[in-house]
């Protein structure tokens, strides 16, 4: 009897029941445990939104083919995911030879985002401009008790990528351009979500992606190549990968790209030598969706789909997505016959994925404890992610203190495609892959239109999706309302999309919506420009007109009611940018940038270029207005020479200076002002929130470590730690010390 096995025997450690568990498994057992399959081929209909399971279909492949994973679907009932994953894992564990359980994967990005009803939260790159780290933690636990007690145990969230390419279609889904950002975010999120969690048993895993450089294309487009130096890998992108790893982080996912050349899912240099031998990493890496066959029909680095698998298991993953076929499983049994792949090296990647099931503890506790269902999409997790976009709110201009708006105005016109649109707010991952139909999102969601109304209860509020062209019939009726109206606020934006359906040849915002915003400006009514979008769309001509401006960006199904709330002034706004807004379609720089990144020949204009220090962008990282104002004053050094033994401590005095209660990210960069590498122009240390009431002072704090703050890192990896001056940076001030000759 099966249950007399030792691999079942949970007073064994995990080691002992994988050993055990490995040594009764015949090749094709290992060779399925390696493979994950779409829900598509163990469905009726063939497509991922239906949530329901052919046992038929399910059987042949767990029993003939040994599968050992299976992945996504879309937004249905809670109940409907319990009968749908139960009905999978009995056959699984009650079915199969050696009873071993799925694991079943998913795409829960910002919160539950395959769930209906679920708790939908800003995306990732407004978690970025609130620089609190809390809202991740909030994303990640809520995320967790929303969809584990469903049997989803493994998310494939965080994406630990940097949004230093505003083209990328997939740049709302970082924490924006910084790595200690990204980081700091990164962990949270993995920590609060891979915790223990009372609603069930079992534990869940997170997956960090996509390791590693996809965010920065030469093209700006999806799944194209990159070229970068080791150096700026281990200095720029490596770190929030790490940080991750560091908090425990169990799996990863791969970069669909190439990087210098290599496909990264055959590159044993990034997964073997710098995940693996590195980074330390010991978790399970599965490929992206179907990124062993495109080395073959892709990026045409091997001949057949035979050599991609080879390709793949030398550079060292372990679970291939691959996921319509059984291509996959086919190749690496051929392979492994013949001899091109030893039965060795297919253990190492089972063991990794046995071990991760036993540590989930999957084998205890096989199926979805179902719990406190009525939980999901509370009105208390709802609380978390209002706060979460309230703070994301980023007010970019705010010319005559037009916000915040009286509520004693008679008429609001509300105009642009997102004023009473829904989807536009949460963006892709949302439902489904690519967000989808305005019918299907919850009826209790709002609109910006219908949070203007609910956040002005005595002012008619009227909306218009399109204004129409000039001398249309539709203008007219614009701009008799608009008479009429006391201010105009307009939605513009983006609509929904992820991944290569996202790519765009021109980042300037589209001229129907330029066009739209210059004729209400023209009108000389007071405006307020929303910009709803998942990345900074270029709006010089109109900037300047417009007096007031919100960055809302994607903030979830809660966004329309923070947006209202920053509107009034009952919120007052506290988001700072994430990323740095360019100014050019074609030329922008993150704020990191090195010196020769900026450089202008004797300081005259070329090329039309307006030569001053901000001239790549309109906004830099971490600006943001308030409705009241902070002050920076007296930063003091408890030192300003220290060895590379020695702290030293900085304090800055914050003050309110204005007539409200306001929340100011402070914000620390440090700058090595000479390396043998060249250093960025500064760099983010630490970053931290305070709270003042008006004429209120509070003195932040920020202990300088060398190792930790001081150093960079080589070609190699390795840290350098430079004898010279920095300068320290917070608000308007600044400090310099230096740093003595380190010790041989």
């Amino acid at each position: 009897m099966v249950h007399a096995q030792q691999y079942l025997d949970p007073s064994l450690t995990t080691e002992e029941r994988v050993d055990d568990l490995l040594s009764r498994m015949t090749l094709e057992e290992k060779v399925g445990q390696m493979t994950q399959l779409n829900i598509t081929q163990i469905n009726n209909e063939r497509v991922q939104s239906d949530v329901n399971l052919n046992a038929e279909k399910a059987r042949n492949l767990l029993k003939n083919h040994h599968i050992g994973s299976f992945l996504n679907g879309e937004a249905v009932p809670p109940e409907q995911w319990l009968d749908y994953i139960n009905g999978l894992q009995k056959i699984a564990v009650e079915e199969t030879r050696l009873g071993i359980p799925i694991i079943y994967g998913i795409d829960h990005m910002h919160g539950a985002s395959y769930l209906e009803g679920s708790t939908i939260f800003p995306h990732n790159i407004n978690l970025g401009a609130t620089f609190n780290t809390e809202h991740a933690r909030q994303t990640g636990r809520i995320t967790a008790l929303e969809s584990g007690t469903l049997g989803h145990v493994w998310n494939f969230a965080p994406v630990l990528d940097l949004g230093r390419n505003p083209y990328w279609p997939r740049f709302y889904e970082t924490y924006g351009e910084d790595p200690h950002l990204a980081s700091e975010m990164g962990r949270s999120f993995v920590e609060s979500y891979q915790s223990d969690h009372d609603l069930f048993p079992y534990k869940l895993a997170a997956t960090g992606k996509h390791f590693l450089g996809y965010s920065v294309p030469r093209s700006g487009w999806d799944r194209t190549p990159v070229d970068l130096s080791m150096q700026t890998i281990h200095e720029f992108h490596r770190p929030s990968f790490q940080a991750a790893i560091d908090a425990g982080m169990k799996t990863m996912m791969l970069n669909s790209g190439e990087v210098n050349g290599i496909p990264v899912h055959a590159s044993k240099e990034l997964l073997t030598g710098l995940l693996r031998d590195e980074m330390g990493f010991e978790g399970v890496i599965v490929t992206d969706w179907a990124d062993i066959g495109k080395l073959h029909n892709f990026h045409k680095t091997a001949r057949d789909y035979d050599e991609a698998t080879l390709q793949a298991i030398e550079a060292g993953i372990d679970m291939s997505m691959t996921p319509n076929s059984l291509d996959f499983n086919e190749s690496l049994l051929k392979l492994v016959n013949n001899g091109s792949v030893t039965e060795e090296r297919l253990n190492e990647s089972v063991r990794r994925i046995l071990k991760l099931k036993f540590e989930l503890g999957l084998f205890e506790h096989p199926y979805p404890s179902g719990e406190s269902l009525d939980e999901i999409g509370s009105d208390s997790h709802k609380t978390f992610a209002l706060k979460a976009a309230e703070e994301s709110m980023v007010l970019l201009r705010n010319d005559d203190n037009v916000l915040p708006l009286s509520k004693s105005v008679e008429r609001l016109l509300v105009v642009g495609p997102t004023a009473e649109n829904k989807r536009n707010l949460a963006g892709g991952w949302t439902l489904a892959w690519q967000g989808t139909a305005e019918e299907r999102y919850p009826e209790s969601m709002k609109t910006i239109a219908d949070a203007i109304r609910d956040e002005f209860p005595n002012t008619e509020v009227i909306s218009m999706e399109s204004i129409g062209k000039k001398y249309s019939k539709t203008r007219k009726e614009f701009n008799e309302l608009a008479e009429s109206s006391d201010a105009i606020i307009i939605a513009a934006g983006e609509e929904p999309y992820t991944e290569f359906v996202g790519n765009i040849t021109n980042l300037k915002l589209d001229e129907d919506q330029l066009d739209m915003i210059e004729a209400v400006n023209e009108t000389g009514k007071p405006a307020v420009l929303v910009l709803v979008a998942g990345r900074p769309r270029v709006i010089n001509e109109i900037i300047y007109e417009t007096e007031s401006i919100i960055w809302a960006g994607l903030p979830g199904f809660e966004g329309a009611e923070a947006i209202a709330h920053v509107i009034s002034g009952q919120v007052n706004p506290s988001g700072k940018l994430p990323f740095s807004y360019p100014q050019f379609v074609g030329h922008f720089i993150p704020y990191n940038h090195k010196p020769s990144a900026a450089y202008y020949f004797d300081e005259t204009v070329a090329n039309d270029i307006v030569v001053d220090s901000e001239a790549h962008t309109i906004w830099e990282f971490g600006y943001g207005l308030s409705y009241t104002d902070f002050d920076y004053k007296n930063l003091e050094l408890s030192e300003t020479t220290l060895d590379v033994n020695q702290q030293i401590t900085a304090k800055i005095s914050v003050t309110n200076t204005g007539n409200r209660t306001g929340t100011e990210s402070v914000l620390w960069y440090l700058t090595d002002e000479v390396g043998r590498i060249s250093r960025p122009i500064k760099e983010l240390a630490h970053f931290e929130r305070v709270t003042l009431e008006p004429g209120e002072t509070k003195d932040v704090t920020l202990t300088i470590d060398p190792q930790t703050h001081l150093s960079y890192p080589g070609f190699d990896g390795k840290p350098i730690l430079e004898e010279g001056d920095f300068t320290l940076r917070v608000g308007s001030e600044k400090a310099e010390f230096y740093l003595q000759k380190p010790l041989d």
